[in-house]
């Protein structure tokens, strides 16, 4: 008797799971999906350049960089954003300045 208890095959384990369970992760879901937009949130700058788009921005400009090399690069995003550009090198926030 105390063997047939303890055997995990003599439990249905639908039976342990409470017909609740998916009506309870739906707001739980809608929660985390909140928190999620809260923290990749991100004032927008009055400096112009690539937005940030949760982090694909810097890479996309860290790439820009080292593909086209720091005189080109700065050339496109002074041509694209003007002659004050914030852009993203190595992670960091870098502003270029031109004339």
């Amino acid at each position: 008797m105390l063997l047939e208890t303890l055997n995990p095959m003599h439990y249905n384990i639908t039976s342990l799971v409470p017909d609740t369970m998916p009506v309870a992760t739906v707001p739980i879901l809608i929660l985390m999906c909140f928190l999620f937009l809260i923290w990749n949130h991100e004032e927008t700058s009055s400096i112009p350049g690539p937005g940030y788009c949760m982090g694909i921005g810097p890479l996309i400009s860290h790439g820009r960089f080292l593909w086209m090399g720091v005189g080109n690069a700065c050339n496109y995003y002074n041509k694209t954003y003007g002659e004050f550009v914030r852009v993203w090198i190595g992670g960091e926030e870098t502003f270029i300045i031109s004339k």
